[in-house]
């Protein structure tokens, strides 16, 4: 598609902001990837609740059920707020592929402690990155996406303790 046909039909999808155009870009990009990665973590969440085994399975299988369903919930708030901020957001499951940061995990069989600290280092991970999407919007003065990173950080770090301790031994 050429350059003056592409930009026509992204100025039908600009929305008015108050932030300036390289906040709108910068932060509906981060917001875009970490929607990639939501999306990703959903998906390897519900993996390992649809192929848990063992002693503990109904106890990690209600887990992850649980950690699967809070991580869906955030996806439409983060790509509702790149679009809020006159982005554009992830359009295809492929796109999310292109993106995502979080490991896809196909293999057969993964002992269920694995899965829980596999998962449990994602949601360390994500909570990394959160923090450094909040400092870009620092950066930026917006102090509406950051607000919203604030407890999509608490929710990560929630899942990470909840994850961990189901690790421990004993």
């Amino acid at each position: 598609m050429n350059d003056k046909l592409r930009a026509s039909r992204l100025s039908r999808l600009a929305t008015p902001t108050a932030l300036g155009e390289n906040a709108s870009r910068d932060i509906s990009a981060a917001l875009t990837v970490m929607l990639a990665d939501m999306f990703a973590l959903y998906l390897k969440t519900k993996n390992f609740h649809w192929h848990v085994s063992g002693r503990h399975f109904r106890e990690f299988h209600l887990l992850l059920d649980e950690q699967a369903t809070q991580i869906l919930a955030t996806t439409d708030a983060i790509a509702e707020r790149a679009r809020k901020i006159g982005g554009t957001t992830i359009r295809s499951s492929g796109h999310v592929a292109r993106l995502q940061r979080v490991l896809d995990n196909d293999a057969d069989f993964v002992e269920p402690l694995d899965m829980l600290a596999e998962l449990r280092d994602d949601n360390g991970d994500l909570a990394r990155r959160l923090g450094e999407m909040h400092q870009l919007c620092d950066e930026h003065g917006d102090i509406a996406t950051a607000s919203l990173i604030e407890n999509w950080v608490d929710e990560a770090e929630g899942r990470r303790w909840f994850l961990f301790e189901a690790t421990r031994p004993g």
